[in-house]
């Protein structure tokens, strides 16, 4: 990959990344972040960065857990 394309993907991943901060959904914003975190994850790939590839693929996860799970159960009060 050439250095424009991955640093363009780079800057892109910024973009996005910060963007999800601008989300008033919560949900909307982890799905963002998850976007992120994938373009981040492919920069690390462009770039042979394990250190940019493991830490998004806990920020996917992490966004996917948070994005997908069921609320907890109200309890009576």
């Amino acid at each position: 990959m050439t250095p424009v394309i991955s640093e363009s993907l780079g800057w892109g991943a910024t973009a996005v990344f910060v963007a999800s901060y601008f989300f008033g959904d919560p949900s909307r914003m982890r799905v963002a972040q998850m976007l992120g975190a994938l373009l981040w994850f492919s920069y690390g790939l462009a770039i042979s960065s394990w250190p940019v590839i493991v830490a998004n693929l806990l920020v996917f996860s992490a966004a996917a857990w948070t994005a997908f799970r069921k609320p907890p159960a109200s309890r009576p009060s």
